[in-house]
């Protein structure tokens, strides 16, 4: 398994959804290139959430390409029936939505026995104290600062309280857990995400919508670490 570094360093986590698909495996490979700290991979059920978007197949096939860290977000409304079947694929993070699941404390141990990375994603309504008692379980959390389901959402700024409140709480609790946030990152808000205290930022457009996926990758990592 490819591993993450300690959640005390900024990681670039670019969300493979936002990619040229028609050009997948040329797309990774310009993710290894800038040197990348995991990809995202998303997945939506459309019921869930409204869109169908890759699975399993595509995932297996990433995981054929490259031995960066896959970090697997699936947003399903199902996620208990179909988890293993994205550990089996290559998921070296699994990330599940709280909201979804029948047996949440089930499924991490399934994942950790897999000896994979164990997460849990919290949609921008979920409180994150509804996972209190399964963090010491978990090895990320996914706070969403969009609503799950469409690209180019506008950043819910009012997730900063919610991200800066569960990274202190981290913190007095001594959990070493990443804290990876979803939805909007980009050049404008990756320092303000990373002071508050993300370790993992998601990032779609702003890695690939700049037409340099290297120099995007560097810009947004240089921007995560100023002040």
């Amino acid at each position: 398994m490819s591993k993450l570094n300690s959640p005390t360093k900024i990681k670039i986590a670019p969300s493979l959804a936002a990619a040229n698909l028609l050009q997948l495996g040329d797309e990774v490979k310009k993710l290894e290139q800038a040197k990348v700290d995991a990809i995202h991979f998303d997945v939506m059920d459309g019921h869930f959430v409204p869109l169908l978007t890759i699975g399993v197949p595509i995932l297996e096939q990433v995981r054929a390409v490259t031995s960066l860290h896959l970090d697997v977000h699936i947003m399903v409304t199902n996620p208990d029936d179909v988890l293993d079947d994205y550990l089996k694929a290559g998921a070296d993070t699994l990330s599940f939505h709280i909201e979804a699941a029948r047996h949440a404390h089930r499924l991490c141990t399934r994942i950790r026995q897999a000896g994979k990375r164990a997460g849990i994603a919290l949609n921008p309504a979920t409180h994150w104290q509804n996972i209190e008692f399964l963090l010491p379980e978990l090895d990320q959390v996914t706070l969403m600062t969009v609503n799950p389901g469409y690209s180019r959402q506008q950043h819910i700024l009012s997730m900063h309280n919610k991200i800066g409140e569960f990274a202190n709480f981290c913190r007095a609790q001594n959990y070493a857990i990443d804290i990876c946030i979803d939805g909007g990152v980009n050049l404008g808000n990756a320092s303000t995400l990373a002071q508050l205290g993300a370790t993992i930022l998601v990032a779609g457009g702003a890695v690939f919508n700049g037409g340099n996926t290297v120099e995007s990758v560097q810009a947004l990592r240089a921007a995560a670490t100023a002040g």
